[in-house]
């Protein structure tokens, strides 16, 4: 008798879950309010860098004493919205606290273990599918004003070259032949190779929903209030209406929070707003994606346009877009490409779910049998997505692995 499983949530994770279950012969529904490659996801608007070197967690030493000028420096890309502070304290207070050398040591090897193959992930997935399309491979450059401001964090550079990515080095001269349009402002880059990302996020996620619905996966639009543990777990939709299967995967992202207060389980996950402005018909574009160091955002070449994405802002799930993110992405832009055209951009705004020690939850918890874990991608969400998805699989098989979950744990809280 074939088995049935609920997938909670139509991101990349959601999506790669449900396809890699779908392949092992589980009889899957995938349930979302909003369809996979459509702008209000959050998997529509990130830079999409499959980014197998983001291994440094978001609270990092000295953020503690940075962060007041931060958030009072107008071209700052941190955020806060006051009236939320109250809200954000118990998740921050542990945030700060996980950013001591010991502890960015140890959660960089656990991020690591998951970035490391993304792109190889990314690629089994699609493989023989319209998504693969949309998959470039190249060099990733990260720029600074000067090569002081990349000696000045040792320790990130010393976490990469220990898991094995030690970038090449370049000078103003060398930055300028690869791509001469670049701004005075940045003197020094160093080069990753063997990186990967994608020419359309929405595109690619709309593309892997088609072939997994055109393989026999189901979809049920509507949004999950409630969910029930047990031998049997349930879900409940807004309309009232129950569905009931062998096993769920909570794959929700920013707002799996939600739901596992219905499970009786204490997750700290915080929406770690992320802004886009994305420049279509430029009168150039970049030879390949860039981290702009000082201004915290990725700068992603794609299919007819360029896209400036990061910054991070605190404001909870429900507040409106601000536009001093936006405003100062297109700020920073131009520091960076000074003579850059185009015919139009768009904007956008995302939540990216976030945990204290910048690490997904994945797994299940003995406070709630059956309910698989799949969440809490921060930054890198895109990145590990396809690689969740695959471990997701492995879990609700039982199939024992190498691979290690502990860090990941749900009840680590």
């Amino acid at each position: 008798m074939t088995k049935t499983i609920l997938v909670v949530g139509a991101g990349i994770t959601g999506v790669s879950a449900a396809e890699w279950l779908r392949r092992d012969g589980w009889e899957v529904t995938l349930i979302d309010r909003i369809e996979p490659g459509s702008p209000e996801q959050t998997s529509f608007g990130n830079a999409g860098l499959l980014a197998r070197g983001a291994i440094i967690p978001v609270s990092v030493p000295g953020l503690f004493a940075k962060a007041p000028a931060m958030l009072l420096d107008p071209n700052s890309p941190l955020y806060l919205r006051w009236s939320y502070l109250p809200k954000l304290l118990p998740w921050l207070v542990p945030f700060l606290g996980n950013g001591s050398v010991d502890k960015v040591t140890e959660i960089a090897a656990g991020l690591a273990a998951l970035t490391d193959d993304s792109v190889d992930q990314h690629q089994a997935i699609s493989a023989g599918t319209p998504a693969a399309g949309y998959i470039v491979t190249g060099d990733y450059v990260n720029l600074y004003p000067s090569k002081s401001d990349y000696d000045a964090d040792p320790l990130s550079s010393a976490l990469r070259k220990k898991h094995g990515f030690d970038p090449d080095h370049i000078n103003r001269s060398e930055i300028l032949a690869r791509d001469p349009n670049i701004g005075p402002d940045y003197t020094f880059g160093v080069v990753y190779k063997d990186y990967g990302w994608l020419s359309s996020p929405g595109d690619y996620m709309a593309a892997l929903f088609g072939h997994y619905q055109s393989q026999g996966g189901k979809f049920k639009r509507g949004e999950v209030v409630d969910i029930t543990a047990g031998e049997a777990p349930t879900v409940t939709l807004n309309g009232g209406e129950t569905i009931t299967a062998d096993k769920v995967v909570l794959a929700a992202g920013a707002w799996s929070s939600r739901l596992t207060k219905k499970l009786d389980l204490k997750v700290k996950l915080e929406a770690e707003r992320g802004y886009h402005v994305s420049m279509f018909n430029p009168n150039f574009t970049a030879p390949n994606p860039y981290m702009i160091t000082d201004a915290k955002f990725v700068l992603t070449p794609m299919a007819g346009f360029l896209r400036a994405a990061g910054v991070v802002e605190f404001g909870g799930l429900d507040a409106s877009a601000s536009k001093a993110p936006i405003n100062l992405l297109r700020k920073q832009m131009k520091k960076v490409y000074p003579t850059l055209e185009f015919e139009y951009d768009d904007e956008w705004m995302g939540r990216r779910p976030t945990t204290p020690d910048s690490m997904p939850v994945l797994g299940e918890s003995p406070n709630a049998p059956n309910v698989i874990h799949a969440y809490g991608g921060q930054h890198i969400g895109l990145t590990i997505g396809p690689r969740l998805g695959k471990m997701v699989a492995g879990i609700a098989a039982g199939r024992r692995t190498n691979e290690d979950i502990t860090p990941y744990r749900v009840d680590r809280f």
